[in-house]
């Protein structure tokens, strides 16, 4: 097997879960405050059965057709805002960016992307020249909006707002001034990776008309903020703006790997006539059978409301703590998708990655799962499963403050 990426110094060897819980090989319990794929808990007796169900009836490949893939179409088209009428179906969140940028492409004649300075949209070659390496021509990276380390300080709201604007400008330019037609912008709509700054109200808005002005397409990324983890079905729905194009994934099929993106029906409807694009494993009955059944516990236990309810409840307890240890410099964040940016001192608000990671690994040595992200990786990434109730979040913030006062 090669090798792979982990968290943690000491990797988990993990057995079973259930819930929020998880359980290595020794027995010993996590709860998870970090996983985001298992959206309405590890191995919900309903995702469990559906998967059953459909695996013992039907899964062929998508050249077929299956009244419950078009059944979960129309479903899961009717909770995005009615403009995003088409979903295409991929199986990985990089396929259904992939996906959404050659959608752009097709539609306009254009190839230049936008993009943030900290993004991460996947992790193909042609996705991964957002986030990695040197200057790309097709790709344009803009600074992500934010209040706690403004790129310039001192202004008011608009004024703020208007400088990140005026970068995308700027980008949209440089693309003619180099010979190279603009197709759009690509944002996750609460960046997340970005480390979840809080951002100024209009900036989403008002970017998406600078880009459609520009005969662009906007795509939000929504595999982060998506079913529910805002408070929201989606993170677009925290702003006055719908993009052309809503890119799916990981919470998705719950663990099964699912993705799509859904888009306006002109652009969805070039993009097939031009593309021919075929998944030989997007789109089955058995992503169908589990993809619905994710929405139906969504909607059935109420999970929007207690994202909003629980998460609430933690942001508003972490802002007490953030009182009485001047490490955490900021907390941020919507529903039940949190940050803590760790800092280490409050004079210049430098980043600290280190304390960041002290913190996830005590953590972790305690009982309790959460991770780190962020440009400078040092924003503590809390986003568990949606049926985390307030008495688990009790439990987090005890194990919490212990942590803070041992890492100093």
């Amino acid at each position: 097997m090669g090798k792979s990426p982990f968290f943690y110094k000491e990797p988990l060897n993990l057995e079973t879960g259930e819930g929020v819980w998880l359980y290595d090989k020794s027995g010993k319990k996590y709860l998870d405050a970090y996983n985001n794929v298992p959206v309405v808990g590890h191995c919900h007796p309903k995702i469990v059965s559906s998967l059953q169900e459909q695996a013992s009836k039907l899964n062929t490949h998508s050249r077929y057709l299956s009244e419950i893939v078009i059944d979960y179409s129309q479903k899961l088209t009717s909770l995005h805002s009615e403009e995003l009428s088409t979903l295409q179906m991929a199986c990985s969140g990089t396929e259904a960016v992939e996906v959404a940028i050659t959608m752009a492409r097709i539609y306009t004649g254009g190839v230049g992307i936008i993009c943030s300075n900290a993004t991460y949209h996947g992790n193909s070659h042609e996705i991964s020249r957002m986030s990695v390496g040197p200057f790309e021509p097709e790709f344009r990276r803009v600074p992500y909006p934010q209040y706690f380390r403004p790129i310039q300080k001192n202004l008011t709201e608009d004024e703020l707002c208007n400088l990140y604007l005026d970068e995308v400008r700027q980008e949209i330019k440089g693309f003619k001034e180099d010979g190279i037609k603009f197709a759009g912008l690509i944002f996750c709509s609460i960046f997340a990776n970005e480390g979840l700054p809080d951002v100024p109200k209009k900036y989403l808005t008002e970017v998406s008309k600078i880009v459609r002005e520009a005969r662009g397409v906007v795509i939000f990324d929504e595999v982060q903020a998506g079913f529910g983890r805002t408070g929201r079905w989606w993170g677009y729905q925290m702003t006055d703006t719908t993009p052309d194009i809503a890119v799916m994934g990981k919470p998705m099929g719950a663990g099964l790997p699912v993705s799509g993106a859904v888009a306006r029906k002109e652009i969805a409807e070039e993009f097939h006539q031009k593309s021919h694009y075929f998944n030989t494993t997007a789109g089955t009955p058995l992503q169908a059978a589990v993809g619905k059944t994710v929405i139906e516990i969504i909607e059935e236990e109420g999970l929007i409301e207690n994202a909003n309810k629980t998460g609430g409840y933690m942001k508003k307890e972490l802002l007490n703590l953030k009182d009485r240890y001047p490490s955490m410099g900021d907390i941020r964040g919507h529903g039940l998708f949190l940050g803590v940016d760790m800092i280490k001192n409050l004079d210049d608000l430098e980043p600290d990655k280190e304390g960041a990671v002290a913190v996830v690994e005590k953590m972790k040595e305690k009982g309790f799962l959460i991770s780190y992200d962020g440009q400078f990786e040092n924003v503590l990434k809390i986003r568990p499963p949606l049926v985390f109730k307030t008495s688990h979040a009790e439990l987090f913030l005890t194990g919490l403050e212990e942590t803070l006062k041992e890492v100093g």
